[in-house]
């Protein structure tokens, strides 16, 4: 994991967070495009911010950052009930979001709010939903 400041000058206004599934640093051409995409995102969120109401956040931005924060408390919750690592987690979130065809806020959700329960690999296994309440399977 890397974590590159969004910033303009020395005023911080988040971190951009790079994710890659093997060990080492960075390679010259990585870096720099992580950090012209840390530039992108900056410019987006100052963008944004400039239409926003007095008071406001930008546009899709409170949305934004509370999906994120819900999947990774999917992500912690699918590594405890099936032991497996971090990165697995995440993978078997997207996996299942794919295959489904649905966003994976909405898949993060679902797993958060205990509707959706990724099942351990076994033939023929498929992942748990339960009813909706008050119906008898």
């Amino acid at each position: 994991m890397f974590a590159f400041p969004l910033q303009v000058g020395a005023a911080r206004v988040g971190m951009l967070d790079v994710f890659r599934d093997r060990n080492g640093s960075l390679t010259a051409d990585e870096l720099d495009q992580a950090l012209t995409f840390a530039d992108v995102a900056v410019a987006m969120l100052l963008d944004g911010q400039a239409v926003a109401r007095p008071g406001d956040s930008a546009p899709g931005l409170d949305e934004a950052l509370d999906s994120r924060s819900e999947l990774f408390q999917a992500q912690g919750m699918v590594t405890v009930q099936l032991g497996v690592t971090l990165t697995e987690a995440m993978a078997r979130i997207r996996a299942y979001a794919f295959a489904e065809n649905r966003p994976l806020r909405d898949v993060a959700g679902d797993i958060v709010a205990r509707r959706l329960r990724l099942d351990r690999d076994e033939p023929g296994a498929s992942p748990t939903v339960p009813p909706p309440s008050g119906v008898t399977p």
